[in-house]
């Protein structure tokens, strides 16, 4: 039980909130989880990696079944049921006991709620474990691929992007950026976007009044 006695020590200490969707208290959880899976075997981190990943994405694309799962009014087994027959449909292969046990801690501790963040923070340090950086370009229409091609190879120059063995440009879609661009990479934050300079402008005229 790694994973339930490293979440419960950890989750005792969280400060307040941490960066972009994932909480504290979620990238508690990760590393809990991250953490059981690498001392057991690559192997393990991969079948870990692949199980949360499916979730996720599950989530994302059907919305009924993030909101089952995230349901406080659902008895927590339920929802965990739901989670194993979803990672074993169509599948010889059982469900690692490490992501039984990491669904059985959230439920126990009344966190399910905080699952898409800990599978993002989880994913995060997967890829710093593989050399990966994600680079999550949002704009508030899908930009054409010349451009992405051209904010790659930029991107590639900074000392981040180099120290890293993969570059992933991921492109997101967020209508109320209005335009331009805000760049996540690694720990960083580039807010280029015309919300952003809106908001500035609306601070100083409130503080001018």
């Amino acid at each position: 039980m790694l994973l339930a006695s490293t979440a419960r020590r950890t989750v005792a200490t969280t400060p307040g909130l941490g960066r972009r969707a994932a909480s504290a208290l979620a990238l508690k959880y990760s590393k809990a989880v991250f953490g059981a899976a690498r001392a057991q075997s690559p192997q393990t981190l991969n079948k870990v990696a692949t199980e949360l990943t499916t979730i996720g994405n599950t989530i994302k694309t059907k919305p009924e079944v993030g909101e089952f799962i995230r349901n406080p009014t659902i008895a927590g087994e339920e929802r965990i049921k739901a989670v194993e027959a979803l990672l074993s449909t169509g599948k010889k292969e059982q469900v690692s006991d490490i992501t039984k046990n990491f669904f059985n801690v959230l439920a126990e501790n009344g966190r399910l709620g905080e699952t898409e963040g800990i599978i993002e923070g989880f994913n995060e340090l997967v890829a710093q474990e593989r050399g990966e950086l994600t680079v999550t370009v949002t704009s508030a229409t899908p930009l054409p691929k010349d451009v992405l091609s051209r904010l790659e190879t930029s991107l590639k120059q900074s000392q981040t992007a180099q120290s890293a063995k993969v570059l992933k440009l991921n492109n997101k879609v967020n209508p109320t950026v209005l335009g331009g661009l805000i760049i996540d990479f690694g720990d960083k934050t580039i807010d280029l976007s015309v919300q952003s300079r809106v908001t500035k402008l609306n601070n100083v005229l409130t503080q001018s009044v």
